[in-house]
């Protein structure tokens, strides 16, 4: 169905592969838009209930690939952005499902905003993430801007945003970029045990809460409480909230369908 990345639903985890290992997982036009109706799947399909995106081979992504746009003449790169990229971040943003980067390799330039656009990441020892948009004379894109000051700060960001800084998979976790780093061989279990977790977790509570977490970078406390009450309404009619309940009387572990 895909030729530039594949597409794997498994067990309840909808794994996203970027498949050019060749070019490093570099975005062309044919993979951008392949990303796309990859994420439109994994969000329909209701036997997802956690989405897993990596790249294939020594990379994660390294971002746009220029040699592919080189001897394009007059090309707008804001249209890239609103056309290519920008539908892709917006898409993991309101997945109603959670999304793990696994980070086997470097993630540059598109390839780290891809990976800031995770809701949880789970980095290689040797993974390496940089913003390396300011070496060919551009600004961040595809989310960067909004994603990087709030997960490490103005300072820092302005930092690793205008040097071009490469930040080491340690570093990462450091700064607040990543969740966790694994040593290469151990990365697929480290990853498995968050699927294992997300793919029988209670998957509508948490995309409510992935909602509300989005909203609280744009809201004030008074707004914030409204919305938890008109969340916690939905949450309490789902049937996930009466099998808790149920599991916690009975004294046993709650046996979560995502709905």
């Amino acid at each position: 169905m895909f030729n530039a990345l594949l597409l794997e639903i498994e067990n309840g985890i909808g794994k996203i592969t970027l498949n050019r290992p060749d070019f490093y997982n570099a975005f062309n036009d044919e993979m951008s838009y392949e990303m796309q109706d990859a994420l439109k799947q994994v969000a329909k399909n209701p036997d997802v209930r956690v989405v897993v995106i990596t790249g294939a081979g020594k990379a994660f992504c390294s971002g746009q690939d220029l040699k592919a746009i080189s001897g394009a003449k007059n090309r707008s790169l804001s249209d890239s952005l609103y056309k290519r990229y920008n539908p892709i971040i917006k898409a993991m943003r309101n997945m109603p499902k959670p999304i793990i980067g696994r980070i086997n390799g470097v993630a540059a330039g598109a390839g780290c905003s891809l990976a800031l656009a995770c809701d949880m990441t789970v980095a290689s020892e040797k993974a390496s993430l940089i913003e390396v948009f300011v070496n060919v004379g551009l600004v961040l894109d595809s989310g960067s801007s909004y994603f990087l000051p709030r997960l490490v700060g103005f300072a820092k960001a302005f930092e690793l945003a205008t040097m071009g800084s490469k930040v080491t998979a340690q570093e990462a976790l450091n700064l607040g970029m990543i969740n966790k780093v694994a040593p290469e061989e151990e990365l697929d279990n480290a990853v498995k045990e968050l699927t294992d977790y997300y793919s029988k977790a209670p998957t509508k509570a948490i995309a409510l809460m992935k909602n509300m977490l989005n909203k609280s970078f744009h809201s004030d406390l008074e707004e914030m409480l409204q919305y938890e009450a008109y969340c916690q309404e939905i949450a309490g009619n789902s049937n996930d909230y009466k099998e808790g309940v149920q599991a916690f009387v009975e004294k046993r572990k709650p046996e979560f369908k995502g709905v």
